[in-house]
């Protein structure tokens, strides 16, 4: 008993100091405003029919940094063409589309080069696409890593924005990103999507799981300056200047990395750049899996990267989930006395914090709370299977490549 309560002690004190950090870290997580219909210079508003007008509107855009879109491909001709056709739609008048088809073995290559002769043909889409296919992978490179530089080394624009190839942008997205990102004096930001389920279970563990990220990772702290060791990238919008990716030594610095859209955060932090992450939910959004079990099956072969392939760090998370997020809702059956007591609230503080956080990244929170011991149960599996899988087969399998983990392990600093 005695163990049972000195537990249901730590654990209230763990939440306690989770809402408190939670709620501090809400100040710092803002929502991309949407700047669009009144700033003329960063968006194209309905032209006027007065020449003078037309000829200054010209001008202003013309002082725009130029934004060079890089997008990675593989396997991706379920999408591509919906999300390039979001891009080559956007209303920030100096852009540049660079479109990486990454040794495909389906119809992405093929649709690619469909849309550049489509765009060449649009006298409305005066936006330039160019299609890179990259037919060999060198030696210490991930193929998406290899593939943004090979878009870097294509592109001529100030500002470069990397994502993914099954994001879908509002036609103001960029236009708003440019406009905070030059108001904030900003080398780098990063959005977080809104992310597209469709069904319970999926949004359930979709929730959890960036609810456990962000507890990890604490993505706010990207948006203080005053700290330079932690930082945040998303996958999904990767907005920064060109002089700062090259400081932080370009994708070349983190090549054999599968998270390499926080490795390219984490160095900005740590350049000593300014840094800002907000939710681009109202902009930008992506179907990260399409089903509970592809979500499963996606994670447990690159999770294991996120605790730097160290199978203490990786058992003390699945430990630490247990007690502090599972065991709460059982103790309070058990413990008896006060201490039931002490976990009863421990948990009304962690749901707390799950709703609070999961409002600043996602939205709205739903019926999903009611399943949410189940899902810790559900990540805890799949990390510690995601450990075993990739200790038993020497490595991971990622987009059709197998990496082996001694590799892995050298490149992951």
């Amino acid at each position: 008993m005695f163990i049972l309560k000195l537990l249901a002690i730590l654990t209230f004190c763990y939440w306690a100091a989770m809402l408190v950090d939670t709620l501090r870290a809400r100040k710092l997580m803002p929502t991309l405003p949407s700047h669009s219909k009144a700033d003329s210079s960063a968006s194209l508003l309905p032209s006027s029919p007065n020449r003078l007008t037309k000829m200054r509107e010209a001008a202003e855009a013309n002082q725009l940094p130029l934004v060079s879109v890089i997008i990675a491909a593989k396997e991706e001709e379920a999408s591509i063409t919906e999300t390039v056709k979001n891009l080559l739609h956007q209303t920030y008048p100096r852009l540049e589309i660079i479109a990486v088809n990454d040794r495909s073995q389906d119809g992405t290559g093929r649709k690619l080069e469909e849309l550049r002769k489509w765009s060449e043909g649009k006298q409305q889409v005066p936006v330039p696409l160019t299609v890179i296919h990259v037919t060999t992978l060198p030696d210490g490179w991930l193929g998406k890593n290899h593939a943004l530089y090979q878009g870097f080394l294509q592109a001529r624009g100030q500002y470069l924005l990397f994502t993914d190839a099954d994001v879908l942008f509002q036609p103001h997205a960029i236009a708003d990103a440019v406009h905070y990102m030059k108001a904030a004096e900003a080398d780098h930001l990063t959005l977080t999507p809104q992310i597209v389920v469709n069904s319970f279970w999926l949004s359930a563990f979709v929730q959890y799981f960036f609810f456990t990220f962000s507890l990890y990772i604490r993505p706010w702290r990207a948006n203080i300056d005053s700290q330079h060791k932690h930082g945040m990238g998303v996958g999904a919008f990767n907005l920064i200047t060109r002089q700062g990716y090259e400081r932080i030594g370009t994708h070349k610095a983190f090549a054999f990395r599968p998270d390499d859209d926080l490795q390219l955060g984490m160095r900005v932090k740590q350049a000593g750049l300014r840094q800002r992450l907000a939710s681009g939910r109202t902009h930008l959004a992506v179907e990260w899996y399409t089903s509970l079990k592809e979500a499963v099956h996606g994670l447990e072969k690159n999770i294991f990267s996120g605790f730097q392939y160290r199978v203490s760090l990786a058992a003390g998370a699945v430990l630490g989930q247990l007690l502090l997020f599972f065991f709460p809702f059982i103790a309070i059956f058990v413990a008896g006395g006060w201490a039931s007591w002490v976990f009863g609230i421990s948990i009304l503080t962690m749901l707390a914090v799950y709703v609070l956080l999961i409002q600043a990244l996602i939205g709205k929170v739903g019926k999903e709370l009611l399943v949410f011991p189940a899902t810790v149960c559900l990540l805890s599996y799949i990390v510690a299977r995601s450990v075993w899988l990739t200790l038993r087969q020497g490595g991971i399998h990622w987009r059709g490549t197998f990496y082996v983990l001694e590799q892995l392990k050298k490149m992951k600093r």
